[in-house]
């Protein structure tokens, strides 16, 4: 497996086309500017009250979507540094552009690390496996039948653009501080009425 250091440069070399945007995104999820939050809901929910009005067969979604994709890659890479001007680049700029694919890289190690565990337990207890599994999908598809998919995924969607914001501005750590002290509460009220 490749070290941390040479999986950020592959990334980095990969991604240099859209360097000038992956840094304007990056400000927008962090909420460098008061309006950012509003901004990113407001496109987002006008997003999806297209797909709502339009209400595209998934076939038509899903090649709509990829033809999307297909054209940012296309031309990105080619209008970036017209819009943005890419003589502007800095070493701040850079040094953030390398935390940012730095980050990505941790993430997708993580995220395999988490893969490579659910097969450990599979393996090593393949009860716990299937009963975590069957729990876990049960509540998913019970979910899944009480809320409509277009607005499931809407929150979805939103809660991880948000997520980098929340989580920056300290909002996520306050919250899960509140819970913590309360759930701490709960308990030591409930060891005194054992006592």
């Amino acid at each position: 497996m490749p070290n941390l250091a040479a999986e950020t440069a592959s990334l980095e070399e990969q991604l240099q086309g859209w360097g000038e945007v992956i840094l304007m995104t990056d400000k927008v999820l962090r909420w460098e500017r008061a309006w950012f939050p509003l901004a990113l809901m407001s496109v987002v929910s006008f997003s999806f009250l297209m797909i709502y009005y339009l209400d595209p067969s998934v076939l038509s979604g899903v090649s709509c979507f990829v033809m999307f994709l297909c054209l940012a890659d296309y031309l990105v890479p080619a209008l970036a540094p017209r819009i943005f001007g890419s003589n502007k680049w800095t070493t701040e700029q850079q040094q953030r552009f390398h935390e940012i694919c730095s980050n990505l890289v941790k993430s997708r190690r993580r995220i395999v690390g988490w893969w490579k565990r659910l097969f450990t337990l599979k393996e090593e207890k393949p009860k716990m496996y299937f009963m975590t599994m069957l729990f876990t999908l049960a509540v998913v598809a019970w979910i899944g039948q009480q809320v409509h998919n277009l607005f499931l995924t809407y929150l979805i969607v939103s809660f991880l653009l948000l997520f980098p914001g929340l989580n920056q501005h300290g909002i996520i750590t306050k919250y899960i501080g509140m819970a913590k002290r309360e759930i701490n509460k709960l308990l030591k009220h409930k060891e005194k009425k054992n006592e």
